[in-house]
């Protein structure tokens, strides 16, 4: 996968999938050692909620585990952010990545934690 083929999936997907402060959209971003995950308003061009696993409340919890154990607790904690922030619905924009992997980890862990997409 380059990143320019990347790149051009995610700017078709953008084309279809867009937040709304109703139902705003998933992004998920994924690098070599991290995942990254953001609920924003593109109407108004906000995040409401963000967690990665850098993030300072599951980082000790992260250590030696998996890349895909570690995407299911980014995935838990941002549905319990967008919950906390009375958000239930989502679409979810997988960034140009395949369903597969930590991605799907991550959003089926954000489903079973009662994110609705």
């Amino acid at each position: 996968m380059t990143r320019e083929a990347l790149k051009r999936r995610h700017v078709r997907i953008r084309k279809k999938v867009s937040g709304t402060p109703q139902r705003p959209r998933l992004c998920v971003f994924r690098s070599l050692k991290h995942i990254y995950a953001q609920v924003i308003d593109d109407v108004a061009g906000h995040t409401l909620a963000s967690v990665s696993t850098l993030d300072g409340e599951i980082k000790a919890e992260v250590q030696g585990k998996t890349k895909m154990e570690r995407a299911k607790l980014v995935g838990a904690l941002i549905a319990g952010r967008a919950r906390a922030k009375g958000l239930g619905r989502v679409v979810f924009d997988r960034g140009g990545y395949k369903y597969h992997g930590r991605v799907k980890q991550l959003a089926e862990a954000a489903r079973e934690a009662g994110l609705e997409f």
